[in-house]
């Protein structure tokens, strides 16, 4: 169930003033503006008046700022209290105006929007209840307050509007595909847990936000996940927040696959990767940086450059005996102990460099320092992963291409017998190509006996051939 903001002061005014110019559009015949909406699940066409820009109260739970709320924790503490002071709107005012990953800075979106709306006036008209809160149209009503313009075009909802409705209603709106300013990443992550949160279905919210019910399971999965690093983070008044993770969409989604496909092998491994790849997130490594990170990333590369201040102290602990051998290696589960705790370490500094902003106190100069030397621990174990990865992409690239090549190969022969069954085959164009394919598989012999000294059955075939074709 949504949050009951209660009324806003002038909800009687508006109400007179909207139940006025209703009478007006009607009294008046002619061609009749309207807005259509879903409505309790069936499309509903709402008239539409204009209003004072001045006189309408964003709405206090609109889901395009959710996450961006908790950039000032004492006016959202107060926006909760007291949804329609003066200063509350004024917050959700500036926030509807700002960049979605950091709100201390100007949304060049919204920019675009006012130029627009100055250039060519509103477009689509907005939608409201008959208090006066905006349901569509909060940036909108923004911009046109920063323009100075006076009166706003919106739609009016019925009577019986709940709290309720306003959500459903917002939700089915933005997420229309014509919709200009999509939700941040975060809080689209927000809006599908509250819609999971009152009981719908996956499926049904998945149709709802036009994405697969998969996507839906991993953006709840990722917003777990970005809560328990939240949780993480606290370090006495430091925390991090949501939209600290704004700009992380595709590394995080790629983080859920990767997961989802080791852990149905082995899920310790499966939690030393996420962990690890965590830890290079918050650190602020790109999406190529990320992926270099396995699960023997930290004992082949990690543990050769982490500082020891960041080394967590060694245990006789957590060993498996290898039978036969008479050795004993560590067990997975210490080890994304560690993983753990180092991604714990550089959450804390992380949240206490925010926190302090550049403070020069003693505890903003030890987290920045901590940050620092996880972060070139991380990029000097990048390196060495780097390479490996590479030569590894080349050992496999020469087969790869020949796997690829069977699958053309393969697909041939369905097209043969359909051009032969259409009577469709131009067979002097396929001959100059059997002559081509025969030309470089020539070639890819010669190749592959200078470099291959012991061949097998494969190369001794491709040999063979070749050699009977006098090549």
């Amino acid at each position: 169930m949504s949050k009951d903001f209660g009324r806003p002061p002038l909800a009687q005014e508006n109400r007179t003033l909207v139940e006025q110019r209703l009478k007006e559009v009607a009294s008046a015949g002619g061609l009749r503006e309207t807005l259509t909406v879903e409505w309790r699940t069936k499309p509903l066409h709402v008239e539409v008046i204009d209003m004072p820009v001045d006189s309408l109260y964003y709405n206090p739970g609109t889901h395009r700022i959710r996450a961006q709320r908790s950039h000032d924790l004492a006016r959202d503490l107060q926006l909760d209290e007291d949804p329609w002071s003066p200063d509350s709107q004024d917050y959700l005012h500036y926030l509807l105006k700002a960049l979605p990953a950091d709100p201390s800075k100007p949304d060049p979106e919204f920019e675009n929007l006012a130029e627009s709306l100055r250039e060519y006036r509103q477009n689509e008209p907005g939608l409201i209840t008959r208090d006066g809160v905006l349901v569509n149209g909060n940036t909108r009503r923004a911009a046109l307050k920063e323009l100075g313009v006076t009166n706003i075009r919106v739609g009016v909802l019925p009577e019986s509007c709940t709290w309720d409705d306003v959500s459903a209603v917002e939700l089915s709106l933005q997420l229309r595909p014509d919709q200009r300013r999509d939700y941040s990443y975060i809080n689209r992550l927000l809006a599908i847990e509250e819609q999971h949160l009152i009981g719908r279905a996956l499926p049904d919210i998945a149709r709802e936000f036009r994405i697969r019910t998969a996507t839906c399971e991993q953006d709840l999965w990722i917003l777990s996940c970005l809560r328990d690093l939240i949780d993480r983070s606290t370090d006495g008044d430091a925390q991090l927040r949501l939209l600290d993770f704004e700009q992380h969409q595709e590394k995080l989604r790629e983080l859920h696959r990767r997961y989802t496909k080791e852990v149905e092998a082995n899920r310790d491994k499966a939690e030393e990767i996420k962990e690890n790849r965590l830890a290079a997130i918050v650190l602020g490594f790109s999406k190529t940086d990320v992926r270099l990170i396995e699960s023997d990333f930290r004992d082949r590369y990690l543990n050769q450059t982490l500082p020891t201040s960041l080394k967590p102290q060694s245990s006789a602990t957590g060993t498996v005996a290898i039978p036969g051998l008479n050795r004993a290696v560590r067990s997975a589960a210490p080890r994304v102990a560690e993983a753990k705790t180092l991604t714990d370490t550089i959450l804390k500094a992380k949240a206490v460099e925010n926190a302090e902003d550049g403070k020069l106190s003693d505890r903003g100069i030890a987290a920045a320092r901590v940050f620092t030397e996880a972060k070139k621990a991380v990029e000097e174990a990048l390196e060495p992963a780097g390479k490996d990865a590479r030569v590894r992409k080349r050992k496999q690239a020469a087969p790869d291409r020949i796997t690829d090549a069977c699958r053309d190969i393969e697909q041939c022969i369905t097209d043969l017998s359909l051009a032969k069954a259409s009577n469709s085959l131009d067979e002097e164009a396929f001959d100059e190509a059997v002559l081509a394919l025969r030309q470089q598989l020539t070639k890819l012999a010669v190749a592959t006996q200078r470099s291959i000294k012991a061949p097998g059955d494969g190369v001794s075939w491709l040999l063979d051939a070749v050699r009977q074709e006098g090549a």
